[in-house]
């Protein structure tokens, strides 16, 4: 049966695991109705929750072209399709997805068009010699703009230096969501036949050098409760048999020897246990215990270990640390440091973008990724586990390149209508950014601009203030470049708690005159923790838990009051909310932003001591 591997690469939204949905029932092997019908690649709780692809996911359908397919027709086809993710936080999923795929599909929105991440995925498929299909996709869009979208791609594959058989790429019409795909654009009744045929003639069948000694990568980990760590990965040359004896090439080189216990294959959304793999497809291996991510699997007798999976550097980092506030271990089940370093250390074994280091004593670690998105999933996957931890303000990591202090830079996109863009321009302006487009597309206004990594924590959320929640932003690693000027900071100050309790209404109702509150009545509130933001930009020790005194004077005066709406900020929000003496506490059940010193008293002490070093270093520099 002939074989074809594919990938579906894309910028967040445009639609790649709808399509993938429009693939699976067209070709029978998925007939679900209903909610959980959609995106049914996106099996984690976040990925449902948030609407986004994190994890990369593979499928396998089989495929018979009917009459309409020409010389196709009456043939079978077996297809590995290989979801990917769209944010650029998830950049190490796709690259590592993009070594078992032969060719790819590059889904473009028929009216954004070529995105900051659509340039990041296309670079690394032809960085391995992937010739990209284009599916112009949501063309059922009254606004859409597809043949203008065509040229941006064509231009984008030019900047990119693609070859001239990649610039003769195949366009596929597409809506994933009313599931049909063709090659004309006004055809719109056919189901996704003709994308099926496209894959089938456009993308390469894989090499199959069955007779060759044995040698497979793998690119991704899956985990059982029954037999451990399951690797899956594609067989390059030879067959991989259950039973077989083989050797793994290890990260510092070693070769250890291994056997394997069963082979599975890919079919539709799940797995069949199969006898043997042969060369150029797919496969989830168990019984090799000690197995991880970029190991090669070779035959004993002739060992190859093959280029281990290459992802690009973290860009952001954040200090992971034990919760050493009033409320530890009220929320939590796992609150100390050889809890927190174990979990670390097994997401480690999967999380290929991801990297652990000492912290500055024994209770910190400092955890590197690709962004704060990349970062905000692994500490929601942690406080949803029973994990509680306290985390520090992101900052990005920064390189001295060619003697020169240099910076992450982003590609960053931003769409809202007319009357916010004056707004958006000035914030771009205030974070470091370096507009290079504005044009107008449909009703909204498309800007593209360069801005230092630093400039976008906090950005998002100050961007939907002014305004009014209408910006839709997304963003791109572009790399390093030097170190800009400085970029400002928050606006406002706090309000910190000074005493332990339950917050009141009463307390609350005086407090909400000076600013926006983060709490509401009945919320816990201790020593140092941050209860509202001060709309002047200086700190401010309120107490949050006073009781209204008792009088024997009759007041109906609170009866007319409301309170105000409390802000509550998402995990996300508050990582980019706080400043370099503040934390983020994460519990199951909440979370919180504190002082990093909790006493006020000793917050002084502090405050004064940095002082007096600042006026003794600037005294020896006069």
């Amino acid at each position: 049966m002939p074989l074809r591997n594919v990938a579906i690469i894309a910028h967040v939204d445009h639609g790649k695991t709808t399509l993938v949905d429009a693939l699976l029932k067209q070709a029978g092997a998925f007939k679900g109705t209903g909610p959980d019908a959609e995106c049914v690649m996106d099996s984690n709780p976040l990925e449902r929750e948030r609407g986004i692809t994190i994890l990369a996911k593979n499928c396998a359908v089989n495929y018979v072209f009917g009459p309409e397919a020409g010389g196709l027709a009456g043939q079978e086809f077996r297809i590995n399709i290989l979801d990917t993710p769209g944010h650029a936080d998830f950049g190490g999923e796709v690259e590592r997805v993009l070594r078992m795929a032969d060719g790819c599909l590059l889904l473009v929105d028929a009216l954004e068009g070529p995105m900051p991440q659509t340039r990041f995925v296309l670079g690394k498929a032809l960085e391995l010699g992937l010739k990209p299909i284009v599916v112009i996709n949501k063309c059922d869009r009254p606004d859409g703009r597809a043949s203008a979208v065509i040229d941006e791609v064509f231009d984008l594959l030019v900047d990119l230096g693609a070859d001239d058989v990649a610039l003769d790429f195949p366009v596929v019409y597409a809506s994933g969501r009313s599931g049909w795909a063709n090659r004309d654009i006004d055809v719109r009744d056919r189901g996704v036949h003709d994308l099926f045929r496209v894959i089938a003639e456009r993308v390469p069948a894989p090499a199959e050098d069955v007779d060759a000694p044995l040698q497979a990568l793998v690119t991704n980990l899956d985990y059982s409760e029954y037999v451990g760590r399951i690797a899956i990965g594609r067989v390059y040359r030879g067959v991989l048999k259950a039973g077989q004896q083989v050797t793994l090439s290890k990260s510092d080189g070693s070769i250890k020897k291994a056997r394997v216990l069963k082979v599975n294959r890919f079919e539709g959304l799940g797995r069949r246990e199969v006898p043997e793999i042969r060369a150029g497809d797919l496969c989830a291996i168990e019984g090799l215990a000690d197995i991880e991510i970029g190991d090669t699997i070779m035959d004993p007798e002739n060992p190859a270990p093959m280029a281990r999976v290459k992802v690009d550097e973290p860009t952001l980092h954040m200090v992971f640390r034990i919760n050493d506030g009033p409320m530890v271990g009220k929320e939590g089940k796992f609150v100390t440091t050889r809890q927190i370093s174990e979990r670390l250390d097994r997401e480690l074994r999967g999380n290929v973008a991801l990297r652990v280091s000492p912290g500055d004593s024994a209770d910190e670690f400092r955890v590197s990724g690709r962004g704060l998105l990349h970062l905000g999933v692994l500490l929601e996957n942690m406080r949803r586990e029973g994990y509680e931890l306290t985390v520090g303000k992101p900052e990005v990591i920064e390189r001295e390149i060619d003697g020169v202090r240099s910076e992450p830079f982003e590609r960053v996109s931003i769409d809202t209508d007319s009357s916010s863009m004056g707004s958006a321009l000035e914030l771009l302006g205030s974070r470091g950014g370096e507009i290079l487009k504005v044009d107008q597309r449909g009703a909204r206004m498309h800007i593209e601009a360069d801005i230092p990594a630093r400039g976008l924590i906090g950005f998002r959320t100050r961007l939907l203030n002014v305004t009014a929640g209408e910006a839709v932003m997304h963003h791109s690693f572009i790399g390093y470049r030097p170190a800009s000027g400085s970029v400002k900071r928050r606006q406002n100050g706090v309000m910190v708690g000074n005493e332990p309790g339950t917050a009141t209404t009463y307390a609350l109702l005086q407090l909400c005159e000076r600013g926006v509150m983060f709490v509401q009545p009945g919320d816990p509130v201790y020593e140092g923790m941050i209860v509202g933001e001060n709309a002047r930009d200086n700190d401010l020790v309120v107490n949050a838990v006073r009781l209204k005194p008792f009088s024997n004077v009759r007041d109906n005066k609170e009866a007319t009051v409301v309170l105000k709406a409390p802000r509550l900020l998402s995990l996300e929000a508050a990582l980019e909310y706080i400043e370099e003496d503040e934390l983020v506490e994460i519990t199951p059940s909440a979370v919180r932003m504190r002082k990093r010193i909790l006493r006020e008293a000793e917050r002084r002490r502090s405050e004064r001591a940095a002082r007096d070093r600042e006026a003794a270093m600037a005294g020896q520099d006069d």
